[in-house]
């Protein structure tokens, strides 16, 4: 667990980057940091491993204050992945993964299998990826490493900046997809600073929305969406009066099932309106969809707040 306590940054000239910053990231949890350039977001990702010092209050990771944490031992545990992926150019993969664990001294044999399951749990084969050069990687594979890399010594947590930003739509597409199967099957607690809305609702468990280096609104994908805290969350998210009651077409996101729904069980029209299936997946992690009285399959909460967060996007394009 994360805990801000009246978090600030100050500069000598007077200016905060971060000013009285209070939250609780929970233990496995995905949390994402998104606000405009300037807004303190990265300021506040950057103080949790101490690469920026507080001017102000307490971070504690677990009951700790991290100013009692020593340095190394501190980013040790803390996984870090940037946009601009810094992998050792003269490294192999195989030693660019290996960078922590030796620091931590761990043994060969047991770095090996470590660089192995890694590289495998990213869909890279050790055998052929393993001695490679980074500059012999694409882009989206050099950020899979970046991410592997900072999971190499089992920390804790995982911070991350931006770090889809720099790659092309469809590569940033398929990495997200990536992280969020990879998140269900590690459960560490991530800490994730983004640009894109549509990558924060896709992504977060909760979001957390600044500007002028203050809190302006936490909640999750479905809060932001459709209980923005002010007309700024509004603009910002892109929703416009009139969504919820928009009647769309979800059948592309329906999955087939052959599991029995329950008795009694939650369904929903896949021509229904977005609200009342928020309504219904704000108290069921899916609901079975049905199409003229005929149950076609299920949709699920992540599901639907990702199509949600595309059309979004797509109104916003049409509105330009």
């Amino acid at each position: 667990m994360i805990e801000f306590n009246d978090v600030s940054k100050q500069y000598k000239d007077g200016t905060y980057a971060v000013k009285s910053f209070n939250a609780v990231i929970n233990k496995g949890e995905f949390f994402v940091i998104i606000g405009p350039s300037g807004s303190g977001k990265t300021t506040t990702l950057k103080m949790i491993n101490r690469l920026i010092e507080l001017s102000g209050g307490t971070i504690s990771i677990n009951g700790q204050k991290i100013s009692e944490y020593d340095i190394h031992e501190l980013r040790w545990n803390i996984g870090y992945v940037l946009q601009q992926i810094a992998l050792f150019p003269n490294m192999n993969i195989e030693e660019n993964i290996a960078v922590v664990p030796e620091l931590k001294k761990w043994n060969r044999e047991t770095i090996k299998q470590r660089v192995n399951e890694l590289l495998e749990m990213v869909g890279l084969d050790p055998e052929i990826y393993r001695e490679r050069k980074p500059h012999e990687l694409s882009g989206g594979q050099q950020q899979r490493i970046g991410v592997v890399r900072a999971l190499a010594a089992d920390p804790e947590m995982i911070l991350m900046d931006e770090p889809f930003s720099a790659l092309d739509p469809m590569t940033k597409v398929k990495l997200q997809d990536d992280m969020l199967d990879l998140q269900r099957r590690i459960q560490k607690t991530i800490v994730f600073v983004t640009h894109d809305i549509q990558e924060a609702l896709k992504l977060g468990d909760r979001i957390c929305i600044m500007n002028n280096g203050e809190i302006v609104q936490i909640g999750t994908p479905d809060d932001i969406l459709y209980h923005p805290a002010n007309d700024f969350v509004r603009d910002f998210v892109g929703v416009q009066e009139g969504i919820t009651n928009e009647k769309m077409n979800l059948e592309d996101i329906v999955q087939q099932t052959e599991v029995a729904p329950s008795n009694p069980f939650e369904t929903v029209s896949v021509t229904t309106s977005l609200q009342e299936i928020l309504d219904k997946l704000t108290h069921h992690d899916q609901v079975f969809a049905e199409r003229n009285g005929e149950m076609i399959g299920v949709i699920n909460r992540q599901a639907f707040i990702q199509y949600l967060a595309e059309h979004v996007q797509k109104r916003g394009h049409m509105n330009e």
